[in-house]
């Protein structure tokens, strides 16, 4: 969300995370919470974090902070830095958002008007998640052009349902648990 509304990537991403609860074989190597600070280009920061512990507070929301307001997605307003109201989005005199997109996007498909290039930004929006992801496995800070340059893979070799998968369990169903500080990318 925050790729665009900026309109564009981030650059370079530092961050922690862990395993709290997912600690069985079921759960194979993924932490349970991540922290990542992802940097622009132009020096702006976004501060992401994430949980999947059962009992907690469980939130998905954006809020941007800039010089002369905040915007509160989940809210759907936005305000000044003194809190002032400048924005609220009225819900029972606009369409749902969520209709109203889909019937821009059937409108424009049907009319040959559709003109996002979708691949590119769902490429690049899963790039920074894996980015993200590598700095708080590693513990180190990951470069956005370092990596697209590095030719690191988490595919498997082949694509067949009797294919080795990149990451395998050993002899006791256990997968290798990413340490920061230990697990390498260069």
């Amino acid at each position: 969300v925050i790729n665009w509304f900026k309109g564009s990537y981030p650059v370079k991403a530092q961050g922690m995370g862990g395993r709290q609860v997912r600690k069985g074989k079921d759960h194979g190597e993924i932490y349970d919470h991540h922290y990542v600070e992802f940097q622009y280009a132009d020096g702006s920061i976004l501060n992401s974090q994430c949980r999947h512990i059962p009992g907690t507070m469980s939130k998905v929301d954006e809020l941007l902070i800039g010089t002369k307001g905040k915007i509160f997605c989940d809210e759907a307003s936005i305000r000044d830095l003194s809190g002032k109201v400048l924005f609220q989005f009225d819900k029972q005199k606009e369409n749902n958002p969520y209709q109203s997109e889909h019937d821009e996007l059937f409108a424009a498909i049907a009319k040959g008007e559709y003109k996002f290039a979708d691949a590119e930004n769902g490429a690049k929006s899963t790039m920074t998640a894996i980015m993200g992801r590598m700095a708080t496995y590693s513990g180190q800070v990951m470069e956005w052009d370092k990596l697209l340059a590095s030719g690191i893979s988490f595919m498997p070799k082949e694509y067949d349902w009797n294919a080795i998968p990149p990451t395998i369990p050993d002899e006791d169903g256990r997968y290798p648990i990413p340490m920061p500080g230990k697990t390498k990318y260069f």
